[in-house]
């Protein structure tokens, strides 16, 4: 059911209404990522002397230039634990027109949904884009603790919150939140399967801008399938 899911929602990649969310996605996440690589280039610059002394060695004068490069593998590794909640915060504020595109092809006939107001949308977003980041931090600490585990911990932990979530944003549409907290308890298996199912390609480069969108379609069509059981 849930490559199922998946599958007609690559199927539908070549939509313009996803295509025009993943320009947007792509365009928010390469520029959040981008703020976040010079806020902390100039947080090591502040924080690294220009100079020191040591005892029968002299001054050195080449340690901030060493810590400013080292920025930049730095962030390539950050971005793999940050991609995921910035492309997956980025892609929910688009959520209604991903949802409206796949619903119009696969499910015609449908009642009208009252949109969540533009504003709601942008709150509801950064609140998930916090928690995600909070959750990615912890994950990337114990990855490094427990290196040979590092993939389960964050394909595990991510699927848990991208299931949760996406499960809520897509039910909330046909759903009361007392009827969306209900579903999602209902079927929370089935939703952190297939947000773990998200998490791995979410940490292949290019794949990664893709997925978000490609995980709202997928979900919309778990939604129906699941409610209609």
């Amino acid at each position: 059911m849930i490559i199922a899911a998946y599958l007609k929602a690559l199927a539908q990649i070549t939509d313009a209404r996803f295509l025009r969310v993943l320009a947007l996605g792509v365009g928010l996440t390469i520029a959040l990522l981008f703020a976040f690589t010079v806020a902390f280039a100039w947080t090591v610059g502040l924080i690294v002397p220009d100079s020191f002394s040591l005892p029968w060695i002299g001054e050195i004068t080449w340690v901030d230039n060493l810590a400013s490069w080292a920025v930049v593998p730095v962030m390539i590794f950050a971005s793999i634990f940050l991609m995921i909640p910035v492309a997956s915060a980025f892609t929910g504020i688009f959520l209604d027109q991903v949802a409206d595109a796949v619903e119009a092809k696969h499910y015609p006939g449908l009642p009208p949904v009252a949109h969540v107001p533009f504003s709601e949308s942008i709150g509801e977003t950064l609140k998930f884009l916090g928690l995600l980041l909070c959750v990615n931090i912890v994950a990337l600490i114990l990855a490094l603790i427990f290196a040979p585990f590092a993939p389960l911990i964050f394909w595990g932990v991510n699927g848990v919150m991208l299931g949760r979530e996406y499960a809520t944003l897509v039910a909330r549409r046909r759903l009361q939140p007392e009827e969306v907290r209900s579903f999602r308890k209902r079927h929370s298996t089935t939703f952190w399967i297939a947000g773990v199912c998200m998490a791995i390609p979410l940490t292949i480069p290019v794949m990664n801008l893709v997925v978000p969108i490609l995980g709202v379609a997928g979900f919309t069509h778990l939604f129906h399938r699941l409610n209609q059981a």
